[in-house]
């Protein structure tokens, strides 16, 4: 079998949480011996040197198998790529590498034309497509958080769309909906990282006999000699488990503004020391007045007492790991969207760190409150100061939790579903965790899910 992946970004270039599983799940595929090809894209938000006069795919760094699309006319309102000589080129690529398989991550740079001149270029081929964040359904960055409020969305409609865009009418917005699924169309299936995900696209529309839950990939890195040799710190010795951090993108979105908010609150609620230790990139991406809280609070002008310690280590490549987990007890996942997935649950499961995150989306799917990690309500920061005082001064909290976790899935056993998908045989659906909150899904007037439009349905 050969196959074909599709990233958004190499996470080399660019960190995100869909690019790194999308690059585990290849390099998995390499070493179970498959013939794999990687393809990720590249745009003018990152490293313009990489852009050459007239080409559009590039071998990367001289890795075997590993391919740059640079994309330079990509159309958001549509999800269109406006450069004609960039569907050629990727056209005369597949007919080159001739995959059986085409697995999409993302069409994010690419466009949708891409899943269409797939179909068409190479008709004997399965198309898959993982859903990693609802881009296809709304267009707010995909993350059904309303603009004028940025309270969370749980439907997409012309009307509540245009709520949110009133410069555009809700018929361009049907249209919308109708060019996507028509795109999507060209699938033979669909793999969620989540039930979460699967409930989503199942209740806007896709076929749900054609998504498959499979976890996204993701390499255990507490197995480095540098965790598994590493000797014990003077903190690990005192024990007051009063050391928490913040794993990811550094945007709007992942909740950050919740924990400054909530450190405020605990200063004036509890007494206790407390340390918090931020590691991430692309604060680029943020708003500007989130930037410019970031930068008040990392740099000590935040007014907190000393007492409260906040450093900022910056970006971190997966080989890190085990030295900046090693630091602390507990990781932060404080989304305000509906998180898809949440790849930092893996990185703090893998090294028994519980997670403190948001009942949430997939968030509150994976962690099991009160067994391996606590969940609290997206964006209470009062909950949040409350949980801070109870890790800190709770006898047998950490531990508790900490013994329970549940490590991460193998690459390889995440390939093998991978590829009984791709077979035509269903993957085994991961457990979901116990004591959640249902996420709400969008209801008809009847009171039963929304299906959308019908143009995807099952025949």
């Amino acid at each position: 079998m050969r196959i074909l992946e599709i990233s958004l970004f190499h996470p080399e270039l660019i960190r995100g949480g869909a690019q790194q599983a999308a690059y585990e799940l290849f390099l998995g595929m390499q070493r179970s011996e498959l013939d794999a090809t990687l393809l990720a894209s590249a745009d003018l938000s990152g490293p313009n040197a990489l852009f050459k006069p007239g080409a559009i795919i590039t071998g990367f760094d001289g890795r075997r198998n590993e391919f740059l699309f640079l994309s330079d006319s990509f159309d958001h309102a549509w999800l269109r790529n406006l450069n004609i000589r960039s569907l050629k080129c990727f056209e005369d690529f597949l007919l080159d590498r001739r995959p059986d398989v085409i697995h999409f991550h993302h069409f994010l740079t690419f466009g949708l034309e891409l899943f269409l001149l797939a179909r068409r270029a190479l008709p004997k081929a399965k198309l898959f497509l993982t859903l990693h964040e609802f881009l296809a359904i709304c267009r707010a960055d995909g993350h059904m958080l309303r603009t004028f409020d940025k309270t969370l969305c749980t439907t997409a409609s012309p009307v509540r769309c245009h709520q949110c865009f009133p410069d555009i009418s809700p018929e361009m917005f049907r249209l919308r909906e109708d060019w996507v699924k028509h795109a999507l169309a060209a699938f033979d299936g669909f793999i969620a990282p989540t039930a979460f995900v699967r409930d989503r696209y199942a209740a806007w529309g896709l076929p749900p006999h054609r998504i498959h839950v499979i976890s996204n990939a993701q390499s255990d890195y507490s197995r480095l000699e540098s965790w598994r040799l590493r000797p014990p710190s003077p903190a690990d010795q005192i024990r007051r488990h009063n050391r928490f951090a913040f794993f990811g993108q550094l945007v709007d979105v992942k909740g950050l503004g919740v924990v400054f908010e909530a450190l405020d609150i605990f200063a004036k609620r509890y007494e206790q020391e407390l340390t918090f230790e931020i590691n991430g990139s692309n604060l680029k991406f943020a708003s500007e007045k989130f930037r410019t809280r970031f930068e008040e609070f990392v740099s000590g002008k935040h007014g907190l007492p000393e007492r409260i310690k906040i450093t900022w280590h910056g970006s971190y490549a997966m080989t890190d790991l085990p030295a900046r987990m090693a630091r602390i007890d507990w990781v932060l996942v404080p989304s305000i969207w509906w998180e898809i997935f949440g790849l930092v649950l893996s990185e703090a499961f893998m090294f028994r760190r519980p997670p403190i995150a948001s009942r949430i989306g997939g968030l509150a799917e994976r962690v099991r409150h009160e067994t391996d990690g606590l969940l609290f309500d997206a964006g209470d920061a009062g909950e949040l100061a409350d949980i801070f005082y109870r890790c800190i001064t709770e006898d047998g909290l950490w531990e508790r939790l900490s013994s329970a976790s549940p490590g991460v899935p193998s690459v390889e056993s995440v390939v093998e579903q991978h590829l009984k998908v791709f077979a035509g045989r269903p993957a085994h659906e991961p457990p979901r965790a116990a004591l959640r909150k249902p996420s709400p899904l969008p209801l008809g007037k009847n009171g039963t899910p929304r299906r959308g439009r019908e143009v995807l349905r099952a025949g």
